[in-house]
């Protein structure tokens, strides 16, 4: 039996042409019994290779039991595999995980683990060499290689180093018959001599030699490609490649019958391969990801979580909790307790509880956060009575699988979070997943068209309108080049093209998850390597969340929301001035007031709703009451537009469509949302309902619906949907119509669980807005940058809405904007030295701690606080010193006298306000609108008059009045 044993997929970046899943297809239909993909220092591709390897035994499966009920008998492959002739597979492959470990100078062996611990050691191994260096990079020495490599099957790859038959003896000695001699061809006509030659190096080793194709593609057509990607690695053409260019096509993956005929005179290499693979029995199947038990005190985690749920029901009800909700949560801890996901709960638990310490705001939000366990654990703010979720949706005993939270901070304190995660778990049980960077579009055109020789003209041109390209037909493509003035015919455009296509989906590099944490009970660097993220004080995982929820290991989110900052912010200001102390739970809830100003679309700052196309159906929808916002944040997305359910929901409401239901059933999934599918949840229960999907069908649809999927797969559920919604009696118009909603889906589709926790933040938002314009605005600059919309549209919105809006002061300014009070008992909004472009925030903390009871002069800011020049004219610049009764070219004339670090000696002795009396310059007054472009110089914004105020007597008659009228209804 031979077996292929040193394969590299495109996981080794810009090297391996082929993908880790092509390569166990190729092997399944070659008839290749076992497959190791070994990428060199790294296992990022293994689990990719691994699911593909389960999904072809389960197609191979279902097939041959197809078969059997109808009467078929298919051949039988080789030691009783099952085989599907339709699909052509001869056999299904056994994926051998391993890597190719390259060491400093050179040394290379393919390690494969025999067992699981063997496995933990591998990945041990790696994460030493990847944190000694910096993001994707690997420094191993041989050292490391003797003391980590027990219980792997080490082959050699040979080497024309000096030393190399002398490591290759160290390592006989250490591990035995664990070592072998990899030989494999070259094809250029001297393999024979060469084996004969790796033959006799191995018996003086005392090492089998076992052969192997070495392949870098799994097919030959892939050659083109490897080129490319060669080139786009070396940083130069194509065509001057050279060497580093492969010879032919025939570095690709062979079948047994194929090696034997390489191999000739060695045949038995070929059956040690064989043998090799049958010592290595470890399997990915084999990972048993833990929770961290988080018992403490002698308490079970169930003891603890029980206990911290019932002190949470009596924080969020101290009136007492309606009996609805205790039987909810009795019923929660039951399920959870049932299904052991305890530690779960509270290692989210004590993240949310760490930022409540520290006075960061959070809110959670995916599936199982909208729970009353998660409400009285305060990971969410989404009250029970208001959520519409059933929670064996998420958490169910019939799908096998964690529960998914997903926890926003505030954005700019985020890394305090991140950094308790690690010092609490340890860097050696936590870290971050990866997110696999792909070609997509513009830097596929870019870097395939420099690889290719294209100049930077025609790159930028055929860049400008390759968006959409994978979904035109030739013509329409050659038709648009020609546009551009390109010619289709071009054989070096159209080769360019070709590869363009070819490389879409590909892997260029990893990077990390914006915050999806992997924690383990035991050691994370032997479930799988870590290494350093490109971020300081970061390290991550080398998978993605499609491949540990592949493996069913937890994953918990740390992400970062900008408006979490902006409400926290104002809950500040609002304890500050007015001495109320609100969080989300506590706000007042559905105020008519909210409601009415988001009818009138006036949202601009408010979470989710602030966008021009949600101002646009604010008014439509109309929303009365948070089940209408929970839909607004949901509907205008990608996928519902694309569904065409925002028209039929609109009328629908509206009364201007009856509302109907194909069936009862589908009545009940529907019934919330007018008869039109809005949500994923929904989405899943039109095909378990409506089409007969089965859990596990079900839930391969949901994956493939996963927001900003990046290779969606949704329409290979088509065939199978509208057949068992024809088989349920289903018209076939309403089928088509369900399916091509729920398509939609797989651009965008929006969760119902994280609409409701989204609408959450949008009526607080919009509640702070309508009830505290000023420190809702105050708060919404602070927490710059974020959102649609710069700072000079929030200022101008605020004094629409009748905040007064106070200029920078060198006097009176801090870093951040501040409120204060306006002398007519009420408060004005001070714009704070943040606002200035040229200023870092250490700057103006520095320049407000050396105030003292305040400045009397521009050159007292320079001797007092010892910024340097440039920052006091970066001031005047923002008329900054207006407060002191000087104009904006008086203040810069004395600035600009400032040179040096210290004061002359003549002048070192001249007290604050006392300065050398000089004949005052005769500088000319600036006009308005000079001022006003020196405003938006410095400070992006002007407080003076809005620039169209300058132009109004140029306007035609009417426009003038009509803006003015627009405001006032606004407010």
């Amino acid at each position: 039996m031979f077996a292929e044993l040193n394969a590299t997929s495109n996981f080794t970046f810009l090297t391996g042409a082929s993908h880790p899943e092509e390569l166990m297809e190729r092997a399944g239909l070659m008839g290749i019994r076992a497959l190791a993909v070994a990428d060199e220092n790294s296992v990022a591709g293994i689990v990719r290779a691994h699911q593909r390897g389960r999904e072809i035994a389960r197609v191979v499966n279902e097939r041959a039991e197809q078969e059997a009920r109808d009467g078929v008998i298919g051949p039988v492959a080789p030691e009783g595999a099952a085989r599907a002739p339709s699909l052509d597979i001869a056999c299904v492959p056994r994926l051998l995980p391993g890597a190719r470990v390259v060491l400093s100078d050179g040394f290379t062996v393919t390690a494969l683990p025999r067992d699981r611990a063997a496995w933990g050691r591998l990945c041990r191994l790696l994460s030493l060499g990847r944190l000694r260096a910096e993001k994707g990079a690997c420094l191993l020495h041989m050292e490391d290689l003797v003391a980590w490599g027990e219980g792997m099957e080490l082959l050699l790859h040979p080497s024309a180093a000096p030393d190399w038959e002398a490591r290759g003896r160290r390592l006989k000695r250490r591990f035995g018959h664990a070592v072998s001699l990899l030989a494999a061809p070259r094809y250029d006509g001297r393999d024979a001599a060469r084996f004969d030659r790796l033959a006799g190096v191995a018996e003086r080793l005392g090492v089998a030699m076992v052969a192997s194709a070495a392949p870098l593609m799994h097919h030959g057509r892939r050659r083109r490609l490897a080129d490319v990607l060669s080139a786009v690695r070396l940083g130069c053409r194509v065509d001057a490649l050279g060497r580093a260019a492969l010879a032919n096509g025939e570095q690709r993956l062979r079948s047994a019958g194929e090696m034997r005929r390489l191999f000739v005179g060695h045949e038995g290499a070929v059956e040690r391969a064989g043998e090799v693979a049958e010592r290595c029995r470890f399997s990915l199947d084999e990972l048993r990801y833990e929770y961290p038990s988080e018992v403490t005190g002698g308490e079970t985690a169930g003891e603890r979580l029980a206990r911290l749920a019932q002190a949470g029901l009596r924080w969020r009800y101290p009136s007492g909790a309606p009996e609805r909700v205790k039987g909810m949560l009795a019923h929660e801890l039951a399920l959870i307790a049932k299904l052991k996901y305890e530690p779960y709960f509270l290692t989210v638990n004590d993240i949310v509880a760490f930022a409540r310490e520290r006075g960061i705001l959070c809110q959670g939000r995916g599936s199982a956060a909208n729970s009353v366990v998660c409400y009285c654990l305060g990971v969410t703010s989404v009250s029970p009575e208001i959520g519409t979720m059933v929670f064996e949706r998420f958490v169910s005993e019939a799908r096998d699988e964690p529960p998914d939270i997903d926890v926003d901070f505030e954005h700019e304190r985020r890394e305090e979070v991140i950094q308790h995660i690690y010092e609490r778990y340890g860097r050696h049980r936590a870290g971050l997943c990866a997110t696999v960077i792909h070609y997509r579009g513009k830097r596929a055109s870019r870097e395939v068209g420099r690889a290719m020789g294209l100049s930077d003209d025609t790159i930028s041109a055929m860049s400008s309108q390759i968006w959409g390209w994978g979904s035109v037909s030739a013509s329409l493509r050659d038709e648009r080049l020609r546009e551009i003035g390109l010619d289709p015919r071009d054989r070096r455009l159209a080769l360019t093209l070709q590869i363009i296509e070819e490389i879409q989906g590909f892997p260029r590099h990893l990077s990390q998850h914006v915050g999806g944490f992997i924690i383990t009970e035991g050691r994370l660097d032997e479930l799988c390597p870590v290494e350093n993220a490109s971020m300081e004080d970061r390290t991550v995982i080398p998978w993605d969340k499609d491949d540990i929820d592949a493996l069913g290991i937890l994953k918990v989110d740390v992400l970062a929301l900008g408006m979490l900052s902006c409400i926290r912010k104002a809950f500040d200001l609002l304890a500050e001035h007015h001495g109320t102390r609100y969080e989300l739970a506590t706000l007042p809830p559905e105020d008519p007031q909210v409601y009415n100003m988001l009818c009138k679309a006036d949202s601009l700052g408010v979470f989710q709703v602030e966008s021009r196309a949600q101002m646009n159906f604010l008014p439509r929808m109309r929303p009365r009451c948070f089940y209408d916002l929970v839909i607004e944040v949901a509907i205008i997305r990608p996928g519902p537009i694309q569904g065409d359910m925002v028209h039929p929901f609109l009328r629908r409401r509206n009364g201007e469509e009856q509302v109907e239901f194909p069936s009862d059933a589908l009545g009940e999934v529907l019934g919330k949302t007018l008869g039109v599918p809005l949500f994923q949840e929904q989405a899943m229960q039109i095909a378990i309902i409506g089409a007969g999907f089965t859990p596990d069908e079900a839930d391969r649809l949901r994956r493939a619906l996963a927001t900003f999927k990046k290779l969606g797969n949704v329409g290979d559920f088509r065939e199978r949907f509208l057949r068992g919604m024809a088989a349920n009696g289903y018209e076939a118009e309403f089928s088509e119509r369900c399916f091509s909603q729920i398509e939609g889906f797989g651009s965008y589709g929006f969760p119902e669980s994280h609409a409701a926790s989204f609408a959450l933040l949008v009526y607080a938002s919009a509640w702070l807005k309508r009830h505290h314009p000023g420190m809702f605005a105050c708060a919404l600059l602070n927490s710059q940058p974020m959102g649609f919309y710069a700072p000079a549209q929030i200022v101008r919105d605020a004094q629409e809405h009748g905040v007064e809006v106070r200029p920078v002061d060198i006097n009176e300014s801090f870093w951040d904007n501040v409120m204060e009070p306006d002398g007519r008992g009420g408060l004005a909004l001070r714009l704070g030295f943040r606002q200035i472009k040229a200023m870092r925030e250490e700057e103006g903390r520095w320049i407000c701690a050396a105030r003292g009871n305040g400045y009397l002069d521009v050159a007292a800011v320079w001797r007092r606080a010892g910024v340097a020049p440039h920052l006091v004219e970066a001031l005047a610049e923002a008329d900054a010193f207006a407060g002191m009764g000087m104009n904006r070219r008086e203040a810069l004339w004395e600035a600009k006298a400032l040179r040096g670090d210290a004061p002359l000696p003549l002048f070192a002795g001249a007290l604050e306000g006392e300065g050398i009396a000089e004949p005052l310059a005769a500088l000319p007054q600036m006009s308005l609108a000079e001022e006003m472009v020196e405003d938006y110089v410095a400070l992006r914004m002007s407080l003076r008059a809005h620039p169209v105020a300058l132009l109004r007597h140029l306007l035609t008659p009417g426009i003038a009045a009509s803006t003015q009228g627009m405001a006032a209804e606004r407010r």
